[in-house]
């Protein structure tokens, strides 16, 4: 008996002769009687067929479907196009399908009619890109091949109000909100604003093209203000000028001025956080303080320095000093004010005086409870403000923690305590027990920073001070400058042990702790890998320009850059003292604070006489283009080679 398996394997390929056979028969009905050859051929047609339909234009639901292969011929002729861009898997785009397809049975009927079609943005990416597509849906109305961005609500009413606007012959864009700013009407402008933006630009640079579209929304948000926030642009490239003038080294710069005073704008970029951000700014540097009630809640429920400063009344010289220099540091500090002669009493001071101190939980008896200082009358400027707050902006051990790390313990050495830190009330005994005998040595060393900081907030910063493990319940490090980390062998912690580990770090008899991958054996190809323990030898030779990558292994962008930069590699690797280089920023430590790795890719150039101040390279594509000019912009070997030429 032949097994049941083999039947059906026999009637498989019975089944299958007599398909091809009618196959061959239909084919004759159709006086197609030439040889077809294989079914590759027929297959590799289809295929042919279906690429042919990505040109043609196709209809679903009434709203007109294009892609890349088709959406410049069918607009090229068109006056008005309604567009919407979207993603198959937006939650958003699905909910609003039904009223585009209104609107696109709406807008047919128009006198002309108006086409509605949809991107898929997933797929178009070119489309996607050329657009600024960045988030879904996007709505845009293509007037003679230009783009109009609609920002009005997703209704078929508003939606299609918009558009007969637009498709009228008469209808023309409105004029930007943003100033156009040159040498020749700069100091007019600026000078004149009492808060002005300014943004420093190239327009090559990606960044800013992103940036324009959200700079011009917020622009015309500002310009309906009473009164009005003004937003301008400099064309960088063009007005070199300005540019060096105001420092502009990357693209784009965004600088805050107030009477043409500039400041540093560290806001977001895009709409609304650049209108919040300037409404705030706009507003006081200081805020007034009224009742002692609330100097005595600054210093019971305080968790920060508190700076307030005394004056007569608002037309008080020294008032006036003190508001410029609250407006130099208003993105680090909270400023207040009083002309209350109550809280003059209570704080024991009268007019004219500046008043720092720390709240309560911070006060110990090694430090004075406030630092005052006496606003002169002949004093001209609010830098001996600005130098009395930096001085005094720190207790002599505070709390470091990831909200105020940057900005408050950027200073090296500084003497970190981890272990539980919590000053709720429950655990704030303990927490000063432990602060207590931190400060029993801080006062001895105020050349350096010490905090205490909660082992939580903290375990990676632990870890790789290889403390995870130790067994005790506080540990030390003392990180210095040069990105060096330094560990206290672990031993039950008291004053002493604290004051021997940072006696023998004064004394140079440490050892600092480096994350290092192993130092590759074999490091000469196009691009040099870099590791913990070679960044000083190799990114910090003073014999060499070095162009240095911080990457990470699983970033997309890192990836996609890879090839470049291999490219990159090759096109110098013959130049001499001109250094390619990349670091995986994850497995290793920059051993240096000038180098900053915020996000991934960081691309830093360090020219072989300027090691500490590296250039970093912002705005450009990420192309051989535009990074082989960024080095030859700055490089010292090169420019040199080209003067001797």
């Amino acid at each position: 008996m032949r097994p049941r398996g083999l039947w059906v394997l026999l009637l498989l390929v019975g089944l299958a002769q007599i398909a091809l056979l009618a196959r061959g028969a239909a084919a004759e009905e159709d006086g197609d009687g030439e040889d077809t050859g294989d079914d590759n051929d027929a297959a590799d047609e289809d295929d042919e067929d279906e690429e042919d339909d990505d040109s043609e234009v196709k209809e679903e639901n009434g709203v007109l479907v294009l892609n890349d292969a088709n959406f410049d011929t069918f607009t090229a002729d068109k006056d008005t196009v309604l567009l919407e861009f979207y993603a198959p898997w937006c939650g958003h785009c699905k909910q609003f399908a039904p009223e585009y397809e209104k609107i696109a049975k709406t807008l047919k009927e128009n006198d002309p009619p108006i086409p509605v079609a949809k991107v898929d943005a997933t797929t178009a990416t070119s489309l996607a890109s050329r657009f600024d597509v960045s988030g879904y849906p996007t709505i845009k109305i293509l007037k003679k091949g230009q783009p109009v961005d609609y920002d009005g609500s997703r209704t078929e009413d508003a939606i299609v109000a918009k558009v007969k606007e637009v498709s009228d012959p008469n209808w023309t864009p409105p004029p930007e909100a943003t100033l156009v700013l040159t040498q020749d009407n700069f100091d007019e402008v600026v000078n004149g604003a009492d808060i002005i933006l300014v943004e420093f630009y190239a327009p090559w640079c990606g960044h800013c093209k992103r940036l324009a579209p959200e700079y011009e929304k917020a622009a015309q948000e500002l310009s309906k203000r009473t009164p009005p926030i003004p937003l301008a642009k400099v064309d960088a490239t063009a007005e070199t000028e300005l540019a060096k003038k105001f420092d502009v080294t990357g693209y784009p710069t965004l600088k805050i001025f107030r009477k043409g005073k500039p400041y540093d704008y560290n806001g977001p970029r895009e709409k609304y956080g650049i209108v919040d951000y300037m409404i705030e700014q706009a507003g006081p540097p200081s805020k007034q303080i009224q009742a002692t009630k609330q100097v005595q809640e600054f210093l019971r429920d305080g968790d920060d320095v508190i700076i307030i400063g005394v004056f007569s009344g608002e037309n008080d010289k020294a008032y006036q000093l003190y508001q410029e220099a609250a407006n130099g540091l208003r993105e680090d500090y909270k400023f207040h004010h009083t002309f209350s002669s109550e809280i003059a009493k209570l704080l024991k001071v009268s007019p004219g005086k500046v008043v720092v101190m720390q709240p309560e939980k911070f006060q110990s008896k090694h430090e004075p409870k406030m630092h005052v200082l006496d606003l002169k009358q002949d004093s001209t400027d609010g830098s001996e403000i600005k130098e009395h707050v930096l001085k005094h902006a720190l207790p002599l051990v505070g709390h470091r923690k990831p909200s105020n790390d940057a900005k408050r313990y950027a200073k090296r050495p500084l003497v970190v305590v981890y272990y539980s830190v919590d000053f709720s009330f429950d655990y704030r005994v303990a927490t000063q027990y432990w602060r207590g005998k931190v400060l029993e040595v801080a006062k001895d060393y105020p050349e350096y920073v010490f905090a205490v900081s909660d082992e939580e907030d903290y375990s990676s910063e632990i870890k790789d001070l290889g403390l995870l493990e130790s067994g005790e319940d506080v540990n030390v490090a003392i990180l210095d400058e040069g990105g060096k980390k330094y560990a206290m062998e672990p031993e039950e912690f008291d004053s002493d042990v604290l004051r021997q580990f940072v006696l023998a770090f004064k004394k140079g008899k440490l050892k600092p702790i480096v994350k290092s991958q192993p130092v590759p054996k074999n490091n000469k190809g196009p691009v040099k890998v870099v590791v913990g323990k070679t960044f000083d030898t190799i990114v910090m030779d003073p014999k060499n320009d070095v162009l240095i990558e911080f990457y990470a292994p699983w970033c997309g962008h890192c990836k996609k850059l890879e090839p470049v930069y291999t490219e990159l590699g090759k096109k110098y690797k013959n130049e001499k003292n001109i250094v390619i280089a990349k670091m995986d920023a994850t497995a290793n430590d920059v051993m240096s604070d000038h180098y900053k790795v915020e996000g991934f890719p960081t691309i830093y150039f360090a020219p072989r006489d300027k090691k500490n101040n590296p250039i970093k390279f912002e705005g450009g594509d990420r192309d051989l283009e535009h990074l082989s000019k960024f080095i030859e912009e700055h490089s010292t070997t090169l420019s040199r080679t080209k003067e001797e030429l």
